[in-house]
C-alpha cells in the first residue's frame, strides 16, 4: 500500500543525517557501486604504510572499515556532528581525528604522510595534499565525478549546462599536475540510482547537501509533491551518480 505524501515527507525530514551512513535508505533507494572497490583498495594501501591521513572523513565509517591501520593515522572533518561521530568510532583504533575547516592549510607539517586518502571530498586542495605527502607518497581517493545525480539536480534547479563540467577528471588531473603530483590512474564510471519514494529523495538531499544547495522541504514542497505523484504513476525516479578514482604520486627525491 502506498504511503501518503505528508507521512513520507515528515519521516524523511525528521531523520538524522549525521555521519556518512546511508542505511536509512535500505529498501527505499539503490545505487550501483564502482567496479574498482575503493574501500578494499584503500584498506590494502593503509596496511602497507607507516603514516596516513584521511581527509574529510565524514563520520569515519569508510576509514573504520579498513582491516589494518598504520601506526600513525589521522583524519580531518569539518562538520561538528561528524567530528564527534568519527572521534567515537575511530579513537578506539588509535586514529587522531582533527576538526578542520576544510580550507588551507591542512593542520599538519610538510611531508608528514606516506598516504593521503579521501572518499567523496567536497573540495580538493591539491597544493596542500602535495605539501603533506612525503616524496614518493600517494594520494588515493574516490571523488564525486562530473554531473553526478544530474537528473535530480535539474529536476529541482532546472537546466545547469555550465555546471555539468565541474569536477571533470581532465580538470582534476591538470590541477594535480599543477601541484607537482604525477597522475598514476584516473577512472570514471556512471552508475544507476533509483529512488522508490519521495522520502528517499528528501533524505538524500538533506544528507548530500551540495546536490541541491539550500534544499529544504518547505522551499521545494510543490516540486516534491509532483515528484511523489510521478513516482506513484511511473515507478522509481532514476538518476546516475558519477564516481572518479584518482591515484596521484608525489615524485621521490632525486
Amino acid at each position: 500500500m502506498t504511503r501518503p505524501f505528508e507521512e513520507l515527507v515528515a519521516e524523511a525530514d525528521a531523520a538524522s543525517v549525521d555521519g556518512w551512513d546511508f542505511s536509512w535508505l535500505e529498501g527505499r533507494a539503490t545505487e550501483e557501486r564502482p567496479s574498482w572497490g575503493y574501500q578494499r583498495s584503500m584498506s590494502r594501501r593503509l596496511a602497507a604504510v607507516s603514516a596516513a591521513l584521511d581527509i574529510q572523513t565524514g563520520g569515519g565509517e569508510v576509514l573504520a572499515g579498513a582491516a589494518k591501520l598504520p601506526p600513525t593515522m589521522a583524519a580531518t572533518e569539518s562538520w561538528p556532528p561528524n567530528v564527534a561521530r568519527a572521534t567515537k568510532l575511530l579513537h578506539p583504533r588509535g586514529v587522531v581525528v582533527v576538526a578542520d575547516p576544510d580550507e588551507p592549510p591542512l593542520p599538519f607539517a610538510d611531508e608528514a604522510f606516506d598516504l593521503v586518502t579521501s572518499r567523496h571530498p567536497a573540495t580538493v586542495w591539491w597544493p596542500e595534499i602535495a605539501r603533506v605527502l612525503r616524496p614518493g607518497g600517494t594520494y588515493f581517493a574516490q571523488h564525486v565525478g562530473p554531473a553526478s545525480v544530474w537528473e535530480l539536480v535539474e529536476y529541482f534547479l532546472g537546466p545547469q549546462p555550465e555546471a555539468r563540467r565541474k569536477r571533470h577528471p581532465d580538470d582534476e588531473s591538470a590541477a594535480a599536475k599543477a601541484a607537482g603530483l604525477e597522475v598514476v590512474d584516473v577512472r570514471t564510471e556512471r552508475l544507476r540510482m533509483e529512488f522508490f519514494d519521495v522520502g528517499a529523495v528528501i533524505y538524500f538531499l538533506r544528507k548530500v547537501i551540495w546536490t541541491v544547495p539550500g534544499f529544504t522541504v518547505e522551499r521545494y514542497r510543490d516540486r516534491l509533491r509532483e515528484l511523489h505523484e510521478r513516482i506513484e504513476a511511473e515507478g522509481p525516479f532514476v538518476a546516475h551518480s558519477s564516481r572518479t578514482l584518482v591515484e596521484a604520486r608525489k615524485p621521490g627525491r632525486a
